[in-house]
């Protein structure tokens, strides 16, 4: 696993094996150390320059895996008492960085496309989704210490 900046936070480095005829793309089993159980699963495509979040859910771990494109998730940090309040992290993932992105419950989240292509977001949740214990803010406006664009470096 990888190191995070936000208590609970995991970054999981996942397998691909490769033959002849394709490519097995791992995401979560239920053997796994950091699963935690079975909701739902979904998928949510999200094309450039669009923003799904933010968003919270009160019960639910997210577990989070790019499987087309490439997609920067961020997630921020404001439950009381946790040691990593006010934290933000950005992981970017996909093609080039295969990975599970554990995503804590009461954390704001959200997700972009990054480059020119859509990105495809699968979630395998803990909970099966519940509109009335998940919380929404409007991406551009909003009190999270957060701009979503493009920065060169």
């Amino acid at each position: 696993m990888t190191e995070s900046r936000i208590d609970g936070l995991l970054i999981v480095p996942l397998r691909r094996i490769p033959d002849d005829r394709g490519t097995v793309w791992h995401m979560l089993k239920a053997t796994d150390p950091h699963f935690l159980g079975f909701g739902e699963i979904y998928f949510s495509s999200v094309y450039p320059g669009i923003v799904k979040g933010w968003h919270r859910h009160r019960d639910m771990t997210l577990n989070y895996c790019c499987i087309q494109g490439q997609a920067k998730l961020v997630v921020y940090d404001e439950r009381d008492g946790s040691p990593t309040r006010g934290q933000l992290q950005e992981v970017f993932f996909g093609r080039d960085n295969h990975c599970l992105v554990q995503v804590p419950p009461d954390t704001w989240n959200g997700f972009t496309a990054v480059g020119t292509g859509e990105a495809l977001i699968a979630n395998c949740c803990t909970h099966p989704h519940d509109p009335s214990r998940t919380t929404r803010l409007d991406p551009w406006q909003n009190h999270i210490p957060y701009m979503w664009k493009v920065r060169s470096h």
